[in-house]
């Protein structure tokens, strides 16, 4: 319910639709857009990809379903290794690793929540788009990208050292719950305690608006 005396502001207007051209060439307008979001070197590294649409949107549909999102997001990977030191009779994750993510967590929190939003909804009709040729007839993005945000939200915080087990080519959670979450929501671990907390209050801030006047 608006205050009668304000109805003539600008702000109380919706925001209006942008002109999009077609979606195979829609890298020119989504990267100037959402570069306005952040000077960030990181984040302009992958908006000078291509197929930014349809890598997002992929990578979206990946988390919703529980997969680690690597391939469609492989530009913004930690360039150095992950490392282990051996801290209470198993191998741990180093201070180094956990460090390795953040840089890519101070992208993520310092966007603009409402900026964010509004960028999305105005591209909305190019992530459908995406999001269909992707093979997902009749279903919808947002619920996607909700239940993406909903599933990395449910991963369980983790606090101190983690024990590890090793394995032939990489290592594996030592405690058993957290072995059986998702690739996504161990991706999201690796992150450390304290990048997951911070990306993980971002994200609720983001679903509240995201799903603000839904319903109404």
């Amino acid at each position: 319910d608006r205050a009668p005396s304000a109805p003539e502001e600008p702000d109380a207007e919706p925001v209006p639709p942008l002109d999009l051209p077609e979606l195979g060439a829609s890298d020119g307008i989504v990267a100037e857009l959402a570069g306005a979001l952040s000077s960030h070197p990181r984040l302009a590294a992958w908006l000078a990809t291509d197929e930014l649409v349809r890598r997002f949107t992929a990578a979206i549909v990946n988390i919703a379903e529980g997969a680690a999102p690597k391939t469609h997001l492989d530009v913004l990977a930690p360039e150095e290794p992950f490392t282990v030191s051996q801290r209470g009779g198993a191998p741990r994750p180093t201070a180094k690793s956990y460090a390795r993510y953040d840089t890519l967590t101070e992208v993520f929190t310092g966007l603009d929540v409402d900026g964010t939003v509004t960028l999305y909804r105005q591209l909305e009709p190019l992530l459908d788009e995406a999001f269909l040729e992707l093979g997902y007839p009749g279903e919808d993005f947002h619920n996607v990208l909700i239940a993406a945000l909903d599933h990395l939200l449910a991963t369980p915080p983790i606090e101190g050292d983690v024990a590890l087990t090793p394995t032939v080519a990489a290592y594996r959670f030592a405690d058993p719950e957290l072995e059986s979450l998702s690739a996504a929501q161990k991706q999201l671990l690796r992150m450390g305690p304290d990048n997951v907390r911070r990306v993980q209050t971002k994200m609720r801030s983001l679903r509240r608006e995201l799903v603000s006047g839904e319903g109404s």
